[in-house]
């Protein structure tokens, strides 16, 4: 799984600090779209799906959550909690977040522009895609 943290910039400064992203340099990929994730209740997850084409790049700006990994083969957690680093996740990864903090606000950007053709709901489904080298 080709999946990983990235470190963003940090920029230190009494009055706060920066940090920020750029297309195909922080992140492997250029940005076609932008969303984020709060209010999510208790006990809550989010996902439950894979990419055919998208990638992806999670940040937690605020509070913690916890993104569960799956290429068809092995699972990896990782906990996101700090504004600046963030998961790339490779197209064709199965994907759940869960373990939402109170007030957390997950920053996502992908590769591609919205199309639900691009998504793969069913975990069977995407197990077969995956043995199949389809996605």
């Amino acid at each position: 799984m080709d999946a990983r943290i990235i470190q963003l910039p940090k920029i230190l400064d009494s009055r706060g600090n920066l940090s920020f992203v750029e297309n195909l340099n922080q992140i492997p990929f250029a940005i076609c779209r932008t969303y984020w994730l709060y209010d999510v209740p208790g006990g809550e997850c989010r996902g439950g799906h894979a990419y055919r084409k998208n990638e992806e790049f999670v940040i937690a700006l605020s509070g913690s959550f916890d993104v569960v990994l799956d290429d068809g083969r092995q699972k990896q957690t990782y906990s996101l909690n700090r504004s600046y680093y963030g998961l790339y996740i490779p197209a064709g990864v199965w994907r759940e977040m869960e373990n939402f903090s109170t007030n957390s606000l997950a920053l996502e950007f992908g590769s591609v522009p919205f199309d639900e053709l691009d998504y793969v709901r069913d975990y069977e489904e995407f197990v077969r895609l995956k043995s199949h080298g389809e996605i």
